[in-house]
């Protein structure tokens, strides 16, 4: 394996590479990695749906969803949460704080992209009438539980979880083999799910597809609009994430 030196020196160079990509590479490959953490989500939520202890649900629910973690870092995809590691290579003063912004502009954007995508495929391809439409509850069950929260809570969650998602990273770059990889980057990302930390890219796919799955199902859901799930998921969400990745 890589040394925590290694490592270091290593993400350099990939913080100089991931800024020198052209705004559309960022654009398209931050797509695919929405698109990864999309399907990550509606698999997490379809695994545990019908499990009625909840602490088993989640757990269940946490062991599926670093798939869409495993194909960010296999597929060589761009995701913002990930990204935020670029501060390294800015305070080694290899890139400039324009170009890591920009950088995470275009991929946030990207990561919202793809995973509206998955949204809307998901809830007009009717996969929500899985369980006899039980599936649609928890989708929007989900969703609600994302704007139920105020910002500090969301914000918090936030940095707790990109905390994980950064080590998930930075473990999985130890390796030098794919099951290393794979191995590695699971734990972290099990872990932010049980606990129920707010991933930004997660949430957009979890807010979108709530919204959608409540207005195509007739399924009540006071306060769930995208105004709501702005304010207190997104917003606060990708602040958190910024503070936990790029700051802690």
């Amino acid at each position: 394996m890589h040394s925590p030196l290694e490592i270091a020196k290593n993400f350099i160079e990939i913080g100089m590479h991931k800024v020198r990509l052209s705004a559309y590479k960022m654009l398209i490959l931050g797509i695919f990695a929405g698109i990864f953490i999309g399907f990550a989500g509606i698999a997490a939520t379809t695994a545990g749906a019908t499990i009625e202890n909840p602490s088993v649900s989640r757990l269940v629910s946490a062991c599926v969803f670093p798939a869409g973690m495993a194909m960010v870092l296999v597929a060589g995809s761009e995701l913002f949460t990930g990204n935020n590691l670029i501060i390294i290579a800015l305070l080694s003063k290899k890139v400039t704080v324009f170009q890591m912004l920009k950088n995470w502009f275009f991929v946030f954007v990207g990561n919202f992209i793809g995973a509206v995508f998955v949204a809307v495929m998901v809830v007009y391809g009717r996969v929500p009438d899985l369980f006899g439409g039980f599936l649609a509850e928890k989708v929007v069950a989900a969703a609600m539980s994302r704007v139920q929260q105020s910002f500090p809570e969301a914000f918090i969650k936030g940095i707790m979880c990109n905390i994980l998602v950064c080590i998930a990273v930075w473990a999985a770059f130890a390796a030098k083999k794919v099951s290393g990889k794979l191995l590695m980057s699971f734990w972290p990302v099990m872990l932010f799910v049980l606990c129920g930390f707010e991933h930004s890219i997660a949430d957009i796919y979890f807010g979108v597809a709530g919204i959608l799955t409540a207005h195509e199902y007739g399924i009540a859901a006071e306060g769930l609009n995208f105004g709501s799930f702005l304010l207190h998921n997104l917003l606060p969400v990708t602040l958190g994430n910024i503070v936990g990745g790029a700051g802690i």
